[in-house]
């Protein structure tokens, strides 16, 4: 499985825009670094990971994952 190419772009440069959609304010971003993961299964590759700058118990990991279909 390969990682969205599209979105790992649009979150690599613009990761506010992840805070946005899950209805954050997009500045949350300032406090992460964004990273691709694979997570060891049969090689199921996330869009995108969001790990917070500093080590703290009260902000969140954040896991992006896309899924488009046509209707």
């Amino acid at each position: 499985m390969k990682t969205d190419s599209i979105f790992y772009r649009l979150f690599l440069e613009i990761p506010g825009v992840y805070f946005q959609l899950i209805g954050q304010s997009p500045t949350l971003a300032n406090s992460y670094k964004f990273r691709s993961v694979e997570i060891k299964q049969t090689a199921f590759r996330l869009d995108g990971v969001l790990v917070p700058n500093i080590q703290s118990p009260d902000t969140p990991i954040h896991f992006g994952e896309v899924h488009a279909a046509k209707g």
